[in-house]
């Protein structure tokens, strides 16, 4: 579905995304984690059109998406979250998403089917009843539901979740995990999901993506990923800094949320 061919995204001398090549299938749940300033939240950008890219390739069903705006970019079926909601506060849940459905859609749709499409979104993540509530009124994890509705709102076939569970409790980042489950084997939605907190990420998607420093230093199974000497070196820096057991580390100690969360902060 999507093939991503040495991707680069300079900014004057800074490199934030170097040469990152790979390719997401339809169906697929995969991960894209790394420390902060890795440059995944740069990768969203780029496939979403919100920043233009120095190099590289981005096709999507095989048509190339560079320098295509983004509306252009969700118009072919993309759609994402954004790690800060930046909802409109003067109006409703119901107005917010149903403008997103409105302007979101390929085709133009009639104001009803906008409505229509906004409550749909809004009672898969299980804010129908607070249609009509003031953004204000919103918590961290309202706030996070309402943004995946605003993209869900779209029909995508592709959606870039980026930091979904961040300012949540366990309970509510088990939740989220199980909706992004949800929103792919119920409603065929291909995703692609940042996160950092690991505990939840590695239990639900199929493949784990990594990148440091801009560039991708592995890729594979979450299991393997885990496993691999990069990775743990990135996480938890080498043996001589943190000692053996750090390089003994196993997928169990970076399938841990809080331990992944802390060393993140």
């Amino acid at each position: 579905m999507l093939i991503v061919k040495k991707l680069s995204k300079h900014f004057k001398g800074f490199v934030a995304v170097d040469s990152v090549s790979f390719e997401v299938h339809e169906g697929e749940l995969v991960g894209l984690i790394g420390p902060n300033g890795s440059g995944k939240s740069t990768v969203f950008n780029l496939i979403s059109g919100n920043l233009s890219l120095t190099s590289g390739s981005i096709r999507f069903d095989g048509q190339e998406l560079a320098g295509l705006p983004s509306h252009r970019v969700c118009h072919q079926g993309i759609a994402r979250t954004f790690q800060i909601p930046r909802p409109f506060r003067k109006l409703d849940l119901l107005e917010n998403v149903a403008v997103s459905a409105f302007f979101g859609s390929a085709v133009p749709i009639r104001r009803e089917e906008a409505w229509k499409r906004a409550k749909e979104a809004l009672g898969i993540v299980k804010l129908s009843g607070d249609s009509n509530v003031d953004v204000a009124r919103l918590g961290a994890s309202g706030l996070k539901k309402l943004e995946l509705a605003r993209a869900l709102s779209t029909r995508p076939r592709l959606l870039l979740a980026d930091e979904s569970l961040g300012g949540l409790d366990e309970t509510e980042m088990e939740q989220a995990g199980e909706m992004l489950e949800h929103i792919r084997s119920e409603m065929g939605i291909t995703i692609i999901w940042v996160e950092h907190i690991m505990g939840i990420l590695m239990k639900v998607v199929d493949r784990v993506i990594v990148l440091d420093h801009g560039e991708k230093i592995s890729e594979g199974l979450p299991n393997e990923v885990a496993d691999d000497p990069k990775v743990i070196e990135v996480y938890l820096g080498d043996k001589n800094e943190v000692g053996h057991k750090a390089a003994d580390t196993t997928v169990e100690s970076l399938q841990s949320s809080d331990y992944i969360s802390r060393k993140q902060c």
